[in-house]
């Protein structure tokens, strides 16, 4: 497990960016990670999308996912945020949005290091709310060294 002062430890995202909340569980060994971001009517982007039926959106969903995916590469290759590494997107494939998540929801992210090759890595993804899967997707990441 990993609260979010661990978290913080590692991800330079501050609010309203950061989207994980608490890590339920890391294997080093399987290469996999399970985190929560818990959804509330307060997060900024409900007052505009949309006023009648908030509906957390998709872009959201794939940051959070991506941040598992830091977390994970972080805890794995040992880098902490004052080694001045940061985490970079490179890519999303088959991103599927398969239900509207909204306040209330907690949303458990899953993220699954399926390979390393070039310094890129590539991470299967979902999100899912009550066992059902809400957002997959393949994230492809970076870690470079900020000057």
């Amino acid at each position: 497990m990993m609260d979010i002062h661990q978290i913080l430890q590692l991800l330079p995202h501050r609010y309203p960016f950061l989207l994980v909340d608490r890590v339920l569980d890391i294997d080093l060994q399987a290469k996999t990670l399970r985190a929560i971001k818990n959804v509330t009517i307060n997060e900024p982007f409900f007052a505009g999308h949309f006023p009648k039926r908030p509906v957390m959106p998709g872009v959201l969903m794939l940051e959070a996912m991506a941040q598992t995916c830091a977390l994970l590469s972080f805890e794995t290759e040992g880098i902490r945020l004052g080694d001045g590494q940061v985490f970079y997107f490179v890519g999303i494939d088959g991103a599927r949005f398969k239900r509207p998540v909204g306040p209330g929801d907690q949303l458990v992210l899953h993220s699954a290091l399926e390979r390393t090759r070039a310094g890129i890595y590539r991470f299967n993804c979902k999100s899912v709310v009550d066992e059902e899967v809400a957002c997959e997707a393949a994230i492809m990441c970076t870690i470079r060294k900020v000057e």
